[in-house]
């Protein structure tokens, strides 16, 4: 089979929470999402998977003046471009369908916290209800990796056909996983074909957001599912983004030490890209470190001690 892009229609995953280092999957799929004009259809309620004290929802000020609440759902989004196949979705009351230019779904949320099994078979529905012949899981991971270099991505799949289509091999990884796994191994069995998509963002900086991954990760995904995702102000952002770092590290002799090695043991690698065996020991190291670490308390936020409003 010639390699390329996937074919049928494809729906883009993303999650917030610990599978979105630096905000990039998350905001990768939001900005995919804007760039095709795709529209919310569907959602998955927060209230029988989402950990509220993980998840906060938002209070947020209206146009009226009124104050609203907004919860951390799961958001499904559908094509609004014309296409040649029949419509889809009647029910949510959209004139959804899909060819050429509306193959594209997409769906991001939070990542829910317990009953994994009850959500996989929601999502199960949405994506059979959408007719799905692939799906795209997007994710960023804290690794040992500098800023200064280019932000490495892997690409894994457990569908022959897209390893042979796209060029790559299956996860080997065994251990303690992830919603995005258990997701994805439902819809195998479901018989749609299946990838992640993963980008390696310095652990350093994780309380920051990370625009440099976001671009890694669009580009990746722009090859994936042929389309055209415009940047915008990212790459400005990215380079703010690293000249900020770069501050922060001249004044501080242990961090520029640090990551100095870890740019001597990237530019000792075989490529300027981290090969993805590289990036798969990486992946299960931080699954690792995640299973054995304590669960910690919430952090408050600045309004916790406040009086009621």
């Amino acid at each position: 089979m010639a390699r390329g892009p996937i074919e049928g229609r494809i729906m883009v995953v993303a999650f917030e929470g610990w599978t979105d280092a630096g905000d990039a999957a998350s905001t990768a799929v939001r900005r995919l999402v804007e760039a095709c004009e795709l529209e919310a259809f569907d959602e998955i309620e927060p209230d029988e998977y989402v950990d509220f004290a993980m998840h906060r929802p938002v209070v947020r000020t209206l146009d009226d003046g009124t104050r609203a609440l907004q919860w951390p759902s799961t958001i499904a989004y559908a094509p609004t471009r014309p296409s040649e196949r029949k419509p889809l979705a009647a029910d949510a009351g959209l004139d959804v369908s899909s060819g050429n230019e509306g193959e594209l779904f997409a769906l991001v949320g939070a990542e829910p916290s317990r009953n994994w099994a009850a959500y996989a078979a929601e999502f199960l529905e949405i994506a059979r209800g959408c007719e799905i012949d692939a799906i795209v899981f997007v994710g960023a991971m804290l690794a040992d990796v500098p800023h200064t270099r280019p932000i490495a991505t892997s690409i894994s799949s457990d569908s022959p056909e897209l390893q042979a289509r796209l060029g790559v091999l299956r996860s080997e990884y065994e251990g303690p996983t992830g919603i995005m796994t258990v997701l994805s191994l439902a819809a195998q069995d479901a018989g749609i074909q299946t990838a992640s998509l993963w980008a390696s963002v310095p652990h350093y900086v994780h309380n920051a957001p990370a625009p440099k991954a976001v671009i890694a990760l669009l580009d990746r995904l722009s090859e994936m599912v042929d389309v055209t995702i415009p940047l915008g102000d990212l790459p400005e952002q990215s380079g703010e983004w690293e000249r900020g770092i770069d501050e922060i590290t001249e004044r501080d002799d242990d961090m520029r030490a640090y990551i100095g090695k870890l740019e001597e043991q990237r530019d000792a690698a075989e490529s300027p890209e981290a090969s993805g065996e590289a990036i798969a020991h990486e992946f299960e190291r931080f699954l690792r470190d995640q299973n054995r670490r304590p669960r910690q308390e919430p952090q408050r936020d600045e309004g916790d001690d406040a009086p009621p409003v």
